[in-house]
């Protein structure tokens, strides 16, 4: 099992990173949120990990801190949740406004996240409800903000388009609906991430 990285950041390619560890590198799929908390390329980070064996594929999730992983694992018990789409829930809103949604039984919201439809929002609502008690919403995850991301290195705007339908497809909405909210979206100077967090907002 591997459940924690320390090294340097080689790529960043959302919703992935590469992450050098004494040589060797390990690809990891991270959520939006945490993905945005990340250092520049080139810079050492912590990767708190989740490990995932299937018969096709080895895969490694990754968190900023063992909370936000905690509140992976807890996601994806529920029936029908597998971490891909864990993933993208956890892109999709924050971890405040996930708690709150559960605790609320906003289905509503809920529908709106990529591979989310009413039968599975029931689900998470029911099966996490007890689950999220004690749970302190404000200490699960790096609050969400609006700052802008650390200058990577300037893109052109066909690059930030691709990069961002990308990711959004990596996440699990279709290319026609990536495709149509990044166009939206995009304005000149934006960076990938700045592209990625505002599409989710706008679908959420």
């Amino acid at each position: 099992m591997i459940g924690r990285l320390r090294g340097n950041i080689l790529e960043k390619q959302p919703p992935e990173i590469l992450i050098e560890v004494n040589g060797i590198g390990y690809e990891v799929q991270m959520p939006m949120s945490c993905f945005y908390e990340l250092p520049n390329i080139g810079e050492e980070a912590i990767v708190y990990t989740h490990f995932v064996v299937r018969e096709d594929a080895q895969l490694l999730y990754g968190f900023n801190t063992v909370k936000e992983r905690a509140l992976f694992r807890e996601v994806i018990k529920a029936n029908g949740v597998g971490p891909k789409l864990g993933l993208g829930i956890l892109s999709g809103m924050t971890a405040t406004q996930f708690v709150n949604c559960v605790e609320r039984e906003d289905i509503s919201t809920l529908v709106k996240l990529p591979g989310v439809g009413k039968k599975t929002a029931e689900r998470l609502v029911v099966e996490m409800k007890d689950r999220l008690k004690g749970w302190g919403a404000g200490d699960l995850f790096t609050p969400f903000t609006d700052a802008a991301p650390a200058d990577s290195g300037s893109q052109s705007s066909s690059n930030v388009e691709e990069e961002a339908v990308s990711a959004l497809i990596a996440l699990g909405y279709k290319p026609t609906q990536a495709s149509k909210v990044v166009s939206q979206i995009y304005k000149a100077d934006m960076s990938s991430e700045d592209v990625i967090r505002e599409s989710l907002k706008s679908m959420v």
